[in-house]
């Protein structure tokens, strides 16, 4: 009776909170969408701004671009990438990499881009989350956390998942919370490009514990995952790169998919 009670109740507050985002991410190296699985062996999936167009057009809810080898001298060619979608697109986008310092978000978010996204910078020095928020409100914030599951515990990696921390993900997480990030964005690199499902179990656990909304990312390979994520953690939003870039899935059969199975969708 106490599961059964426990299931009417999450799924009354699916129906009846807000509608849940899908939004597609593109990982950009060199001006490039690339897409790789668990974070390596990385293949081009075409030009992003003209993704961002399409991506549009369809319906998705948000986008989110994480140029994944940004560095300072590169930042004019993410300027330009910001500017271009920004031109293209009619929907929110965040932009994410190579931001330390409250000069490099207010260069993205000037040129368009509607939230910026922190990861690796963020867990080196915490407080960049603070001023961040001071300085252009939670809401323009999304800390990005890769998290990888070992020995029965759930740990930060840092620079796109090639350095392992000793830091515990729902420890992180919840001090990025009382820090002011307006967003978490949480990729299971275990389950990163598999197609195998989002991480529902880890996902729910830290939900739970969160105030703030939560993007699902890692392991979208069909349309059900996507239900399965919205119905078995109750995350805000839903996160996926290749199975849109690549046409696997469309973004308006996903949504007809996800009304049909009773989930309020935008």
């Amino acid at each position: 009776m106490e599961s059964s009670l426990a299931d009417q109740l999450l799924n009354a507050d699916i129906n009846a909170g807000v509608a849940k985002r899908i939004i597609p991410c593109l990982d950009v190296k060199d001006g490039r969408t690339v897409k790789g699985i668990n974070f390596v062996d990385l293949r081009d999936a075409g030009d992003p701004v003209e993704l961002a167009w399409q991506y549009s057009a369809q319906g998705a809810d948000e986008l989110v671009f994480l140029d994944i080898t940004a560095t300072h001298e590169k930042r004019k060619t993410t300027v330009e990438m910001v500017k271009a979608v920004a031109r293209n697109v009619n929907i929110p986008f965040t932009i994410g990499g190579g931001i330390h310092e409250v000069a490099d978000a207010e260069i993205l978010l000037h040129s368009g881009a509607d939230k910026i996204s922190i990861n690796s910078a963020a867990v080196k020095n915490p407080a960049l989350i603070n001023t961040l928020a001071n300085a252009f409100g939670i809401q323009f914030v999304v800390v990005a956390v890769d998290t990888k599951h070992i020995d029965g515990k759930n740990y930060v990696h840092l620079n796109g998942g090639r350095i392992k921390t000793d830091i515990l993900t729902e420890e992180w997480i919840k001090e990025a919370e009382s820090r002011g990030a307006g967003e978490i964005l949480l990729t299971s690199m275990d389950h990163d490009g598999t197609k195998n499902g989002f991480d529902c179990t880890l996902l729910k656990k830290i939900n739970q514990s969160l105030t703030i909304p939560l993007i699902a990312s890692g392991g979208a390979g069909s349309k059900q995952h996507f239900t399965d994520v919205f119905l078995e953690a109750n995350v805000d939003a839903a996160l996926a790169a290749s199975v849109f870039h690549y046409g696997e899935i469309l973004i308006p059969d996903l949504k007809d998919s996800l009304r049909a199975s009773g989930i309020k969708i935008r």
